[in-house]
C-alpha cells in the first residue's frame, strides 16, 4: 500500500473505528435482547387467557381453526406462535336468550362445538376440565381448551343444570351479561332489579363453590360484586375486566376498592384488551360521534332517526378515526393492579374474537403475547413475576377453587 499525506490520517481513523467497534462489542456483551427473552418466556411458562370468544365466532359460521385462518383473532398456528397454552373457550349466551328460553340449548351446542374442535384435531387441541388437564396438555405440546360460561342464563334457575354444565366442563360462570338475569344485575343494565344478586344467585354462588366452578364477576353490577365477596368461600375471578381508574364511570370495569377486595379474597382480575376498556378516549368514542350527529341534525333540521345517524356516520367516518389503545396504555392497567393489589392478582383476559376491531395496537391476535411480555420486561418485571401474570396467578386461583370443592368444610 502506498502512503501519502491523505492515506495516513485515513488509516488512523480506520484503526480508531475498529477499536471503537471492539469496545462497543465488549460493552454489549451480556446485554439481553428483550424480544428474544419475551419469546423464551412465552414458550417456557403456561400462558392462560381466560376469555376468547372462538365458539360463538364459529357458531353457524364454522371454519377450521386447526390451521391458519384469514379472519378472527384465534387459530392454532397463531396461538402456537404466541405461546398460548390454555385459552378459556367462552360459552357466550346473548342476554336476550333468557327471555326466549333458548339459553340452555345454545350453551350445550357451543360446548358440543368445542368438543368437536378437539375431535377434529386431537393432536393439537385437548378439552381441559381441571388444572391437571391443562398441565398435561402443556406437557404434551397441545393447546388446552378449558371452558367458561359467559352469562349464567343457561342455568335457568336449576341447580341440576349447574351440575350438568359442571359435568360438561364449565369451570367458570360469568353470572350475568348485558342485562339482568335470574341470577344477578348487570353493569350494563340500568334496571337493577335485584339490587345485586337474586336470592337464587346467592345460593348459586355457594353451590359453585361446592362443585369447583370459579365465580366470575365480570359484567355484574357493583352491588352484585359485593354480594359475591360476602358469600363466596373460594377465590373469585374477573375473567375479562380492566381498571376503572382509567375509564371513570364505566361500571363494567373494576374500581380500586373492588380490585383490592378481590385480592383480599385471593382472586384475580384478568385484563380485557378492548380499547374501550383501556382508555377514556376509546370508552367515550361512541358518545362523541353521537353528539356530533345530533349537533348536525339540529343545525340542519334532520330527523334524529337511527337510519339517518348510520348514514351520517358512514359518510363522515374519516372524521372519527377510532382511538386504538396502545401497548403502553394496556400495560398501565397491569401496573395499576400490581400497585394497589400486588403481583399475585392480575392476569390476561383479552376478549379476543369478542371485541371486534377495537384491539390495541400491537396486540391484534393470539400471536402477540410475546409483545405484551416484552412490554412487561421493559417496565422492569422479572421473569418470575411475568410467569405469574401470564398464567400462574390464574392457576393458583383455579387450584384453590378445586381444593375448596374437594374439602368443603376446611
Amino acid at each position: 500500500m502506498k502512503f501519502n499525506f491523505l492515506t495516513v490520517p485515513l488509516l488512523i481513523l480506520s484503526l480508531a473505528a475498529c477499536g471503537s467497534a471492539d469496545e462497543q462489542a465488549t460493552q454489549t456483551e451480556g446485554v439481553v435482547d428483550l424480544g428474544v427473552k419475551a419469546q423464551e418466556i412465552a414458550h417456557k411458562y403456561l400462558v392462560i387467557d381466560t376469555h376468547i370468544d372462538v365458539p360463538y365466532r364459529l357458531y353457524g359460521n364454522m371454519e377450521d381453526v386447526s390451521v391458519r385462518t384469514e379472519g378472527g383473532d384465534f387459530d392454532y398456528v397463531r396461538a402456537k406462535e404466541g405461546g398460548l397454552d390454555a385459552p378459556f373457550m367462552s360459552i357466550y349466551i346473548p342476554a336476550a336468550e333468557e327471555a326466549a328460553g333458548t339459553a340452555t340449548d345454545t350453551a350445550n351446542g357451543l360446548i358440543d362445538l368445542v368438543e368437536g374442535l378437539e375431535a377434529g384435531a386431537p393432536d393439537k387441541f385437548m378439552v381441559a376440565h381441571n388444572t391437571a388437564d391443562v398441565e398435561a396438555a402443556f406437557a404434551a405440546g397441545k393447546i388446552a381448551f378449558p371452558m367458561g360460561m359467559e352469562n349464567g342464563s343457561p342455568i335457568a334457575g336449576s341447580m341440576e343444570n349447574l351440575k350438568h354444565f359442571y359435568d360438561r366442563g364449565i369451570r367458570y360462570i360469568t353470572l350475568a351479561h348485558s342485562l339482568a338475569n335470574h341470577i344477578s344485575d348487570s353493569s350494563y343494565d340500568t334496571n337493577k332489579k335485584w339490587g345485586g344478586l337474586s336470592d337464587f344467585g346467592k345460593n348459586l354462588v355457594s353451590e359453585m363453590n361446592k362443585l369447583g366452578i370459579m365465580v366470575d364477576i365480570s359484567h355484574v353490577s357493583d352491588a352484585a360484586f359485593w354480594d359475591v365477596m360476602e358469600i363466596t368461600k373460594a377465590p373469585a375471578i374477573a375473567s375479562h375486566s380492566s381498571a376503572r381508574y382509567f375509564t371513570p364511570g364505566f361500571e363494567r370495569n373494576m374500581d380500586d376498592n373492588m380490585i383490592k377486595a378481590l385480592a383480599e379474597n385471593g382472586g384475580v382480575i384478568q385484563i380485557n384488551y378492548g380499547s374501550s376498556f383501556l382508555t377514556e378516549e376509546a370508552n367515550k368514542f361512541g358518545d362523541v360521534r353521537t353528539a356530533s350527529f345530533e349537533a348536525y341534525a339540529e343545525k340542519n333540521e334532520v330527523e334524529k332517526t337511527l337510519d339517518n345517524r348510520i348514514k351520517w356516520l358512514a359518510k363522515n367516518a374519516s372524521d372519527f378515526p377510532y382511538p386504538y389503545a396502545t401497548l403502553d396504555q394496556t400495560l398501565d392497567h397491569f401496573d395499576h393492579v400490581v400497585k394497589i393489589a400486588g403481583i399475585n392478582h392480575v392476569g390476561i383476559g383479552s376478549d379476543y374474537d369478542g371485541v371486534g376491531d377495537t384491539l390495541p395496537l400491537g396486540l391484534k391476535d393470539v400471536s402477540s403475547y410475546p409483545t405484551l411480555i416484552e412490554g412487561l420486561l421493559n417496565r422492569g418485571y422479572s421473569e418470575e413475576e411475568i410467569a405469574k401474570i401470564i398464567g400462574g396467578n390464574l392457576m393458583r386461583v383455579w387450584k384453590a377453587v378445586e381444593t375448596i370443592a374437594d374439602n368443603p368444610t376446611s
